[in-house]
């Protein structure tokens, strides 16, 4: 396999100090690939700005132009929560656009699959407003460049992070050209992607919520994917799929209250390549979204890149959930009810 990575590091330059949403990120992400051996397999593609018309597709020019102004102002926040420092502009442009040159690589043939290292994340921004540490909604952007640029008709985009991504959600609520499967904790921020929200119009059937209560882990993802997910995707049959990848479903993680592992998560990238395999000829690329414990963070993407290579060695120094997983037998019966797949 030839699996490509983005990196840039214009993307260390968007920071505040004490934020959890830090460069230290990346950093200690690069680090364990370097160290594990695993950066020399890859192939890096190099990240180019977003064009103007490509941003202006998902974001209005108004908000676009107020980010632009605030980071060139010294910077400031846009919420209690998301915050732009001088940099924060270019780095926002250069992560959107890294996503982009890393579609264009695997739908160009140039890769297999991919993995964007870029920051900031992006799934929680709206056409008119950045908010839960996001300016640009970086995944929304590349599936609507896959579509209108490569002429694809189906892109499935999936995200695991913890939160819902409501972002995404907004930019694709009544269109067909796109499913979007979120599994997150619920009720937990940003308080949107219940089961009911499906889509509207013709988009009705293409938003697919899996809201989770606390303390879902391993076994519970795994049977999500297995029995929700993976029917969805041999219904929708996309010609690519995008993954939002969150690593905040950790037991560790600061964030949230969820107990998926590293194997957990290597889990989910195998089940993912799987069905990139086979609807798809492997186009596969993921994002990165969240992701707060810095050994968690840098051995998951460790761990989902050894995936991406077809490689099966995958180490886990934390280990499993110290407790219990709680069974959600009832919210998959009621979700496969609502979009008919049993």
């Amino acid at each position: 396999m030839t699996t490509a990575y983005v990196y840039d590091p214009i993307y260390l330059e968007h920071k505040i100090y004490g934020h959890p949403e830090s460069p230290e990120r990346l950093l200690t992400t690069m680090r364990a690939l370097e160290e594990a051996g695993v950066r020399a397999k890859l192939t890096r593609i190099e990240a180019s700005p977003l064009a103007m018309e490509h941003l202006e597709a998902v974001h209005d020019g108004a908000y676009i132009e107020q980010v632009r102004r605030m980071a060139e102002s010294g910077g400031g926040h846009l919420d209690l929560d998301t915050y732009l420092s001088p940099c924060s502009y270019e780095a926002a442009l250069m992560a959107a656009g890294g996503l982009v040159c890393a579609v264009d690589a695997v739908l160009e043939g140039k890769a297999d699959n991919a993995f964007a290292l870029v920051r900031p994340p992006g799934h929680h921004a709206l056409p008119n407003r950045g908010m839960g540490f996001c300016l640009f909604n970086n995944v929304a952007i590349a599936a609507r460049y896959a579509l209108d640029q490569h002429g694809l008709d189906r892109v499935l985009i999936a995200d695991f992070d913890v939160h819902h991504g409501n972002g995404t959600q907004e930019v694709f609520y009544h269109d067909s050209r796109v499913l979007y499967f979120s599994t997150h904790q619920y009720p937990h921020y940003p308080g949107t992607g219940y089961w009911r929200e499906i889509g509207e119009g013709e988009g009705e059937g293409y938003t697919v919520n899996v809201p989770l209560p606390a303390g879902v882990g391993d076994e519970g993802y795994e049977r999500i994917f297995g029995e929700i997910l993976r029917p969805l995707a041999e219904r929708y049959r996309p010609q690519l799929i995008l993954v939002s990848a969150g690593y905040d479903a950790h037991w560790a993680d600061p964030l949230a209250a969820m107990r998926l592992s590293i194997t957990g998560y290597a889990q989910l990238a195998r089940a993912l390549r799987s069905l990139a395999d086979e609807l798809c000829q492997g186009r596969l690329v993921f994002t990165l979204e969240g992701g707060y414990n810095l050994e968690v963070l840098s051995h998951s993407i460790l761990a989902t890149f050894r995936v991406l290579l077809g490689e099966g060695d995958i180490t886990d120094p934390l280990g499993p959930s110290p407790q219990p997983n709680r069974p959600i037998d009832e919210l998959i019966a009621t979700i496969k009810g609502v979009h008919r797949l049993t």
